[in-house]
């Protein structure tokens, strides 16, 4: 999954492709590198960023997928936002799935939404909200407490209709976590296979990589690699990516590798 912010404030590439055009390029560019889902947002959720309506959300993002779907975009178009509104809009301009990071937390109607076009829907684990997530989040079982949380998106996504197979499920990497609590979700990743959905993992770029190589955001990139090499080998059926030529180059390889192991094992 790629990822392309539609916004003037994101901590990696903000205003980098808020003007449509920039944004559409970027997209392909991500597809060609062998992005199978580009993710397309108009808010920043990073920490300490400010909300924005809906409206702002849709001017931002509705040009970029409205001209993606007209110029036979190849991969999937998900549109990144918790909002009911926005994301109606964004699937009637073409969009093929759903990523909410508050996991259904702010508006339970999009797992409605989604059943109703029957599209997939990603439930990221998340505490608070962008502005106030990562002033001091504190866990007394992690693996426990974020298991839990997901599975009671899951119930609520299949109480408002969707069904189970159309759900994918995030352990919300960044989101109200400290460093050691990224590193513990990332090894401890396989104990979130007992609920039974897709897992996505969105590591890219980072603060608790750049906490470790001591390097800002765009110096993240072996950071970034090393650990969507370690997802997938964990579990990860799907990785959030900035750098997706690289990482899918790095996919490749240790895939490559792990069905050698397997087949000596065999042997």
């Amino acid at each position: 999954m790629g990822v392309v912010n539609v916004t003037p404030d994101s901590f990696s590439d903000g205003g980098r492709f808020l003007d449509p055009r920039r944004a559409v390029e970027e997209a392909f560019r991500q597809a060609r590198g062998g992005a199978a889902i580009v993710d397309v947002g108009g808010e920043s959720t990073r920490p300490g960023s400010e909300p924005v309506g809906a409206d702002a959300e849709m001017e931002r993002i509705l040009p970029v997928i409205g001209a993606l779907r007209a110029e036979g975009f190849p991969s999937w178009i998900s549109v990144d936002t918790t909002k009911v509104e926005v994301a109606r809009a964004a699937l009637e301009a073409g969009a093929d799935m759903i990523n909410d990071i508050s996991g259904l937390r702010f508006e339970p109607a999009l797992a409605a939404l989604a059943a109703e076009h029957g599209v997939p829907l990603v439930l990221m684990h998340s505490r608070g909200r962008p502005q106030t997530m990562q002033k001091a989040p504190r866990y007394d079982d992690l693996l426990g407490e974020v298991a839990a949380e997901l599975r009671a998106g899951i119930e609520t996504a299949i109480a408002h209709g969707l069904a189970a197979e159309r759900v994918v499920i995030d352990p919300g990497i960044g989101f109200a976590k400290t460093a050691e609590h990224n590193h513990a979700l990332l090894v401890r990743l396989p104990e979130l296979a007992a609920l039974g959905r897709p897992i996505l993992v969105g590591t890219s770029r980072k603060s608790f990589i750049g906490r470790i190589l001591d390097a800002p955001a765009d110096g993240r990139l072996e950071g970034t690699i090393a650990t969507v090499v370690l997802a997938a080998a964990a579990g990860a059926h799907i990785v959030r990516v900035h750098d997706v030529a690289a990482c899918r180059r790095a996919l490749l390889v240790a895939d490559a590798l792990r069905a050698e192991s397997e087949r000596i094992e065999r042997a």
